[in-house]
């Protein structure tokens, strides 16, 4: 079993891509996502600099975060991350992913994070060694291991990314981390990862959006696996 916090503990981290939720009626969205057992409401941040889109900001967190009391996560897709992750903080996020690839002095943005009391997270790109991160692994709450390259919903999972969670998936005894994987997750590589020792997924719309299944039946379905 996995914990998220000290009082909250589950076996695999369940975290709808809110980027693909029905903005029409958010509210309901976030209750009935809650009711379907998510663990951590996940945001995607894109500035159109970093990557080619822009999506959610600010008053997107500040909305989901009037309807839940769960963990909100905000993954910032943007150019110099320090500068603005207090915005980010104010609005309600409890997690809070930078890019190493984003910025010159990423172990600076997690030590800030961490003296403000949030889960530090390190997003890394598909072609990002984990040598190239392996100095910052000992500040990182979460590792965000993206499966696609960032931007825009509804890509593949690229297989020859399995590779490097596996290299780290073995340094977790040293760094403990929790590894969540954000890219082209089925219901088949939900199963595959959860056996190599992954501890949570990024769900979009390859597993849980715009499907005839309810949010809860899907959900059911991903913690049988």
């Amino acid at each position: 079993m996995l914990q998220l916090l000290p009082e909250v503990v589950v076996d695999k981290i369940l975290c709808p891509s809110m980027m693909c939720a029905d903005y029409g009626s958010l509210k309901d969205s976030v209750m009935e996502l809650e009711k379907a057992g998510t663990d951590i409401f996940h945001c995607d941040i894109m500035d159109g600099c970093f990557v080619p889109n822009i999506t959610m900001g600010i008053l997107d967190i500040k909305a989901i975060r009037k309807y839940t009391n769960k963990l909100i996560d905000a993954h910032l897709m943007i150019e110099n991350p320090l500068n603005k992750v207090d915005m980010f903080i104010k609005a309600g996020a409890d997690l809070i992913y930078v890019h190493p690839e984003a910025e010159d002095h990423t172990k600076e943005t997690l030590n800030y994070l961490k003296s403000k009391g949030k889960l530090a997270g390190l997003a890394i790109n598909p072609e990002t060694t984990v040598e190239m991160i392996y100095e910052m692994l000992e500040l990182v709450d979460y590792l965000l291991v993206m499966s696609v390259n960032p931007g825009f919903a509804g890509q593949s999972y690229l297989e020859f990314v399995t590779g490097k969670i596996k290299a780290l998936i073995a340094l977790k005894d040293k760094f403990p981390y929790k590894i969540i994987v954000d890219g082209g997750i089925t219901l088949m590589k939900i199963r595959e990862l959860s056996d190599l020792g992954v501890d949570g997924f990024i769900l979009g719309t390859s597993v849980l959006f715009e499907k005839e299944k309810s949010y809860l039946e899907i959900m059911k379905e991903i913690r049988g696996l």
